[in-house]
């Protein structure tokens, strides 16, 4: 069952009425103690990633997370909180992926956010993108991206230049894009990680 962290920053009514629509079992988690209850985690997130970490930091759960060995993913937002830093609020993160969140530069043929559907390419074989096949097209809502590295690019898209669509390290996930907004993929996404 999936445990979804509440620390308010994330609108969540689009992932569980995918998850609920799926037939995907998941509770929330407000507290540590909360965290036996599953095994496997979603870290949603919208807004500001300065703010969501000030936000994550105060519920005291950062400790926990950092020492997760379950399956975790984080979503747009939530995905940013994973690495070490994001331009946006000059804040530090969780510092789990060591890659950097940096801002879109704004020009007239790329406008930002960069909002819309990509085609995203797997770079690595794993099981979350298992039955997903290469250009398959997700929907992104951001003004910050996370920095290329091949090392922890699990997928990659374009705007306008190269960035991390997803990464991995361990038992950390993360996707830039919205899977509960993205049709048939993001739900075999969401699928694939229930499984993993």
């Amino acid at each position: 069952m999936i445990g979804i962290i509440r620390y308010g920053a994330g609108n969540i009514f689009s992932l569980t009425a995918t998850l609920d629509r799926l037939g995907i079992a998941y509770g929330m988690v407000h507290n540590e103690a909360d965290f036996e209850q599953f095994d496997r985690f979603i870290i949603p997130g919208v807004g500001h990633a300065g703010a969501a970490m000030a936000k994550l930091e105060s519920t005291g759960l950062v400790p926990k997370i950092k020492s997760l060995k379950k399956p975790v993913l984080g979503i747009c937002v939530g995905m940013q909180l994973l690495t070490s830093f994001s331009e946006e609020g000059d804040a530090d993160l969780l510092d789990i992926v060591p890659l950097k969140t940096l801002r879109f530069a704004e020009s007239p043929a790329y406008k930002v956010p960069h909002t819309g559907w990509n085609r995203v390419y797997a770079e690595k074989n794993n099981k979350l993108f298992l039955n997903i096949p290469a250009g398959s097209h997700f929907y992104f809502v951001h003004s910050y991206f996370i920095e290329y590295n091949s090392e922890y690019t699990l997928s990659s898209t374009m705007y306008p230049d190269k960035f991390s669509a997803s990464i991995w390290l361990d038992n950390f996930y993360g996707v830039q894009f919205h899977p509960e907004k993205s049709g048939a993929y993001g739900e075999t996404l969401l699928t694939n990680f229930s499984q993993i």
